[in-house]
């Protein structure tokens, strides 16, 4: 494993961490043995910096039972998140802050981020309930090692924020695809001349390594390096020294392998003009069959009308970067009931534009306008007609079925 320096603090930090978001599932919960697999091989391979949140489902519990168990805490660097959207009051920065506590079994955070401060004026509003006091009354504590926050904004608010406060760090979105995107490669630079810049969706929700393109896939393989897209995507954002580290969400012992093994070989500068030739060509074709830019973060699920928003927009994408069966079945298994085909329970044809999901959208989408889209394309006459025989097939099914048993 490969470290680069937190110049703030002087912790050492793996140049691969640990995206906790998405641990493997099970039974409609976290698969805490094959979790615990992961973690502990990440560890052994030299991964320090484990990155969670309040609203990732489980996430907080599982690092702080599989932390503990193994007796690891004093070799890891935690980073969680202060909810934002879910503040009411400034009392609400205790009653968050110290059931990470105990979720996390520690009695300290080594990286506390304000999650999703997306610019100035909502900084300026935690200001206004108190929060830089808080902030040195829980790092004189030692409960807080260090401050900083997630970004998902304009370029133009990042550079506001990271000018307004003394923070220790911030994270931001960042990969070949959106090298001009929210805070950019300018706000990178910018702001690595003062903190350590830490990235999250390097693979942009997966599209940049199992959804790309096959003309994509080809670009790359022409290479003479023997790379996934995933290693690719990655080598581009270790290029750059501005990085400090890069999160990746691990869900099967494979991929642990293979990006310990991308890490131990990444290095700033590692990359030439072919291989910059190489991601634009590939960013061309990219762009050209991606039509919703969503990474399936969920952050705008529930949606109140049951739509499987993420889904949705998964399978619009992968008619055009995987072609239309496979985008049609993914489709089909996103929006119908999993006990029942022929029930449109999770279709975009049940949104009533209230705009909730717009609201928590880091991407800050569309959502209601393409959703619109994904219906039109998607739903076609002949889908509904189909489902419409399905379910007078299954209502007539089980009508007999009642009347045998009756």
């Amino acid at each position: 494993m490969q470290y680069r320096i937190d110049k703030k603090s002087g912790n050492k930090l793996s140049i691969l961490g640990f995206g906790c978001m998405r641990f493997p599932g099970i039974l409609g919960g976290t698969d805490v043995r094959k979790t615990e697999e992961i973690i502990m091989r990440s560890i052994e391979g030299g991964v320090n910096y484990f990155d969670t949140a309040w609203i990732y489902p489980g996430s907080e519990e599982t690092l702080g039972v599989i932390f503990e168990k193994n007796r690891v805490r004093q070799q890891v660097y935690i980073a969680s998140k202060l909810p934002l959207i879910l503040l009411k009051s400034a009392s609400d920065f205790n009653k968050y802050f110290d059931r990470q506590l105990a979720r996390l079994r520690t009695d300290y955070i080594d990286y506390y981020l304000m999650h999703m401060l997306g610019n100035l004026d909502q900084w300026n509003n935690l200001k206004d309930w108190g929060i830089e006091d808080w902030i040195t009354e829980k790092k004189k504590s030692g409960q807080i090692r260090r401050i900083g926050f997630s970004f998902h904004g304009p370029h133009n608010e990042y550079i506001k924020l990271i000018n307004d406060y003394d923070w220790d760090m911030s994270m931001i979105q960042y990969n070949y695809s959106d090298e001009n995107f929210q805070a950019g490669v300018t706000g990178l630079r910018e702001a690595a001349q003062k903190m350590p810049v830490m990235v999250m969706e390097p693979l942009l929700g997966g599209k940049l390594a199992s959804s790309l393109p096959k003309a994509a896939v080809e670009v790359f393989k022409k290479s003479k390096q023997d790379l996934s897209p995933a290693g690719w995507a990655f080598n581009w954002v270790w290029n750059q020294p501005e990085v400090t580290l890069l999160l990746s969400g691990m869900s099967d012992t494979t991929q642990v392998e293979e990006n310990l093994r991308l890490a131990d070989a990444a290095a700033v500068g590692m990359l030439g003009d072919g291989e910059h030739a190489l991601y634009r060509n590939v960013l061309e074709i990219v762009n050209r069959a991606c039509k919703v830019r969503c990474t399936g973060c969920n952050y705008c699920m529930p949606c109140p009308r049951g739509v499987n928003i993420p889904g949705s927009f998964s399978a619009y994408n992968a008619i055009y970067t995987m072609g239309f069966q496979q985008g049609m079945w993914q489709y089909v298994t996103s929006v119908t009931s999993a006990n029942n085909i022929s029930e449109l329970g999770r279709s975009p044809r049940l949104c009533v534009k209230c705009g909730k999901c717009e609201t928590h959208c880091p991407q800050h989408l569309p959502i209601m306008q393409h959703l619109d889209q994904v219906k039109k394309k998607m739903e076609p006459f002949w889908f509904r007609f189909g489902c419409k025989c399905a379910a007078l097939f299954v209502g007539l099914k089980r009508k007999k079925n009642q009347e045998k048993t009756g």
